[in-house]
């Protein structure tokens, strides 16, 4: 296959030119979340950060090229493990654990070498655990399923997501019908400049040139809580800083002139960070107005400058229960926080950063979560406002989480998500922040500066469902909230968050 050598990486190659769209982009082109990992010569690579010159003459696997029978066994595994939820991040961890597993065997890998490989990648849906369990299955010689309710599976992991997702192997390869990989080869592609314009081009390679895009960093400047505590001689105070979602498809539409642009949430909800996005009424713009389909594309940058965040929080309570919470002004949000602490005071203040959202996964009633129990000292029953319940502890051990949502539907879902929601509740307070300057743009643009607990740092969660006859519900949330609290209490309950990871 010959291409123009103009400086394109091989991730725009294979995308944007032969349309190989089982290569995700995460975070193009940081080289740090792993989506788009690719084997050059039988060896991983991250192929945004790779110059497609560089591999001129050589053999490029994609997940699409591996063989056939063990990419079969890897989605089977994925699958009945729940290793995979909306299926962005894991063709590029299949293709690298199917390098490891070749070069170590069956019984070669233990697990630091397993997360040292995963090291290399962001999975933000699962808690890493469930990718280990795929890994075991994978090399068991266990049979595939053939008796599993797949479409039970789908309702539970519908419900748990907040948008439409189907679970079978296939999404475990990345065909989940992601928002940009079903736009057609001649569309045009849309991108922002740095002024905030959309920049319109033939390619994406040349969209980004025009629009002058510039490298996000990392910053060395310190996070800090944006909101002043309440004055007051209180019992427990709590600040939170800014975090960022870190959903790895970034938001994606395309649209066709006098048509219906595609969803930024094909396959999944985004933790509620999704709910509002701009992409789709712009592609439908840019399609009127040129005649011809327009993709339109965030980078990683753009989602972090411009999209949802959870809104922060300052609060101090006496012992009992009442006191003040003050949160970034946010649509909404002050009755979540009411329907859960009626005698807080809620006072919203403007707050110079990036938009909140009052959909964030729990926001709001989480804080509330975790105050309650650091009044008790103890960890608490929480209970979501859809009504499902959850218990959790923290200790050296690990993770404990009970949960009880209704008819389970899928067990294998149910526990992914809530394995999931643990390890983004647990990672949130021990370590997850965002500086954000004070004109209120964010100066962390880079997947690894979120400080999102990897692999190799995250506890062993195990979960009890509870089931029961009622409708389902979403459990998910209730356990991030509950897990929360008990990682707060489990390190302190110090005053402002991130906390640092326990001693």
């Amino acid at each position: 296959m010959a291409v123009p050598d103009d400086g394109a990486s091989l991730l725009e190659v294979l995308r944007d030119r032969l349309g190989i769209r089982s290569v995700k982009d995460g975070c193009s082109p940081q080289g740090q979340c792993g989506c788009c990992t690719v084997l050059v010569d039988g060896s991983p690579r991250v192929s945004c950060v790779t110059p497609a010159r560089r591999v001129r003459g050589r053999e490029v696997t994609t997940p699409d090229g591996l063989d056939a029978t063990r990419a079969d066994r890897w989605a089977e595994a994925f699958c009945a493990t729940g290793a995979s939820q909306c299926g962005f991040c894991t063709p590029g961890i299949m293709v690298r654990l199917d390098s490891l597993s070749q070069k170590v065997g069956a019984d070669g890998a233990d697990r630091t070498q397993l997360d040292r490989a995963l090291a290399a990648h962001l999975c933000r849906c699962t808690g890493w655990h469930t990718i280990h369990e795929a890994w075991d299955r994978f090399h068991d010689g266990t049979e595939p399923e053939s008796n599993r309710d797949l479409a039970g599976a789908t309702e539970r992991a519908t419900v748990e997501s907040g948008g439409p997702q189907v679970v079978s192997p296939d999404m475990a390869l990345g065909r989940g019908g992601f928002a940009d990989d079903s736009a057609p080869p001649d569309a045009l592609v849309a991108v922002l400049n740095p002024r905030g314009d959309w920049v319109v081009a033939d390619s994406l390679i040349e969209a980004r040139r025009l629009s002058g895009k510039v490298q996000g960093r990392r910053t060395t400047d310190d996070p800090a809580p944006p909101l002043a505590l309440p004055d007051g001689s209180w019992t427990v105070c709590l600040r939170t800083s800014w975090v960022e979602p870190a959903y790895l498809e970034t938001d994606a539409s395309w649209c066709a002139p006098g048509g219906q642009p595609t969803t930024p949430l094909a396959n999944g909800g985004a933790f509620g960070a999704k709910t509002v996005s701009e992409v789709e009424e712009v592609a439908r713009r840019l399609a009127d107005e040129h005649g011809r389909p327009v993709r339109v594309l965030l980078s990683r940058e753009d989602t972090v400058r411009r999209g949802a965040k959870r809104p922060p929080i300052a609060a101090g309570l006496h012992q009992d229960g009442s006191g003040v919470l003050r949160v970034a002004r946010t649509t909404g949000i002050t009755e979540v926080i009411a329907a859960a602490a009626p005698d807080l005071l809620v006072e919203e203040v403007d707050v110079v950063g990036p938009p909140t959202s009052a959909a964030i996964r729990a926001a709001g009633w989480a804080e509330v979560a975790m105050l309650q129990a650091a009044l008790a000292g103890e960890p608490l029953p929480v209970t979501a406002p859809n009504g499902a319940e959850a218990r959790a502890v923290v200790s050296a051990a690990g993770i404990e989480v009970v949960v009880r949502c209704g008819r389970p539907l899928d067990e294998v879902v149910l526990r992914s998500y809530c394995i999931g929601a643990a390890h983004m509740a647990y990672s949130w307070v021990v370590s997850e922040s965002l500086t954000v300057g004070p004109d209120g743009v964010p100066l962390d643009l880079t997947v690894r500066s979120f400080g999102i607990v990897g692999p190799a740092e995250t506890p062993v969660v195990r979960v009890v469902i509870e089931p029961s006859d009622s409708h389902p519900v979403a459990g998910s949330d209730a356990v991030f909230a509950a897990v929360a609290a008990a990682t707060w209490l489990h390190v302190g309950t110090p005053t402002d968050l991130p906390a640092g990871s326990p001693a």
